[in-house]
């Protein structure tokens, strides 16, 4: 029998011609990596590791993103105690204005390739199976164990196949194909199961899509999510100057918990509703619903495709009085590459404010923070309650081209009614792909 593009690489990754499903294996990682919030954390427990060292410096990195720029005293503490560590031990350290959000960040800096394991303290480490990688959220107590042997201990899961035919309409990104699946299997519907993403749709897709699509996949439960690295990706890990990585195919007679197939050609965008990423409804289902704040950008949709996207349909218009819109770049080289395409520009002169990447406001830390009853629509990848502020806010989950046509709007609309379909849809549609 046959083994799946998950189990391939685990079984790369302990030396094994094969595993299965329900094994427990050791498997070498290809970097380990943590935020601030984790890294202190884990910075305490490998302390009590009496004459433990880095495995290996280069393969250890700490990215500073969720409450940064400090919003605090208490946050620059924690910075420091994290930069102080870095200093000492020679790892891999992004810190403000070098830095960026930490999964748009190390694809984008060439860490991560096709075939890696990526013990990551961080649960949308699942993130980089946009490329091939398997990328697994792991606690901070995990993440000290890994930085000191170089390994991390887990289960092989079992996979779901997800298939997605056809062409997706305008104003249809991964974001909507990943909502769409989440919805149809439940936040719980993928316990500790890789969810493997195929099918012609992702072709007619570009990788910032694909990058959506993994990076939600722990939303449903998954211990990662994997999308085989064809030349589209490849292409894109040479081009950061990765390394080639190993790039597996799942065989044709592997063996899947369960498989699912996706129409994709009749979809229209999807908003998740509060207070679960499962409650997806149709855009034109809730159009109308007066909103508060969108913020576009983040690790879900942060990267410069997602940018060009909100700003097709906020080029030339204006925001709507009554709401406030934050511009989040996923990195300083996102934000460079915006300012360079005019993009930054199209958002100041719609009135949104253009913020420094940062995870702040996904987690509710800080840089648009809700205050009771309000309403979001974010990029993010979460709306839980209080996710974003008061317990009483309410945060709905949707691409950038509805993001940026609600912000229009003043309350949650379909980019189709605020743009129509135009030749600028058409330039941004290509630019998405490439």
């Amino acid at each position: 029998m046959g083994h799946t593009l998950a189990e391939k690489i685990l079984a790369a990754k302990c030396g094994r011609e094969e595993v299965f499903p329900g094994e427990f294996i050791s498997a070498k990682v290809d970097l380990v990596l943590a935020s601030e919030l984790s890294a202190v954390v884990a910075i305490e427990e490998f302390g009590k590791l009496r004459g433990a060292r880095l495995f290996d410096p280069e393969k250890v990195v700490f990215v500073m993103d969720h409450f940064t720029p400090a919003k605090d005293i208490q946050s620059a503490e924690i910075v420091k105690r994290c930069r102080a560590f870095a200093q000492e031990h020679g790892l891999r350290f992004f810190d403000v204005g070098r830095a960026g959000i930490q999964h748009i960040l190390l694809p984008e800096k060439g860490l991560v390739s096709p075939g890696d394991l990526i013990a990551g303290a961080d649960s949308h480490t699942c993130t980089y199976g946009f490329i091939g990688a398997f990328g697994a959220g792991i606690g901070s107590t995990d993440a000290a164990a890994a930085m000191a042997l170089g390994e991390m201990w887990l289960k092989v899961p079992e996979s779901i196949l997800l298939t997605y035919h056809g062409v997706p309409p305008p104003w249809v990104g991964g974001k909507d194909l990943i909502l769409h699946t989440i919805a149809h299997i439940g936040v719980d519907g993928a316990r500790y199961q890789v969810m493997e993403m195929t099918g012609e749709a992702l072709q007619r897709l570009g990788m910032a899509d694909r990058f959506s699509m993994a990076n939600m996949a722990v939303e449903a439960g998954a211990k990662t999510g994997l999308i085989a690295a064809d030349a589209m990706a490849q292409a894109y890990v040479r081009e950061r100057g990765a390394r080639p990585g190993l790039v597996f195919e799942s065989d044709a007679d592997s063996s899947y918990a369960r498989r699912l197939e996706f129409d994709v050609s009749e979809f229209e965008p999807f908003v998740a509703v509060p207070f679960l990423p499962e409650n997806v409804k149709p855009v034109s289902q809730v159009a109308g619903l007066e909103i508060d704040q969108v913020v576009i950008g983040m690790c879900t949709n942060g990267n410069l495709e997602d940018l060009r996207a909100a700003a097709a349909v906020l080029r030339g218009r204006k925001i709507h009085p009554r709401v406030r819109t934050i511009i989040i770049p996923g990195s300083q080289k996102v934000y460079l590459d915006a300012v360079r395409e005019g993009l930054v520009e199209v958002f100041i002169e719609a009135h949104c404010a253009v913020s420094t990447p940062t995870c702040g406001p996904c987690l509710g830390g800080h840089m648009g923070v809700l205050a009771s009853g309000e309403r979001c629509v974010s990029t993010s990848n979460r709306n839980f309650r209080g996710r974003m502020g008061h317990p009483t806010s309410e945060v709905y989950l949707a691409n950038p081209y509805v993001a940026a046509a609600s912000a229009i709007a003043g309350c949650l609309a379909s980019p189709a009614e605020v743009v129509g379909e135009s030749a600028a849809f058409q330039h941004a549609r290509q630019d998405h792909v490439l």
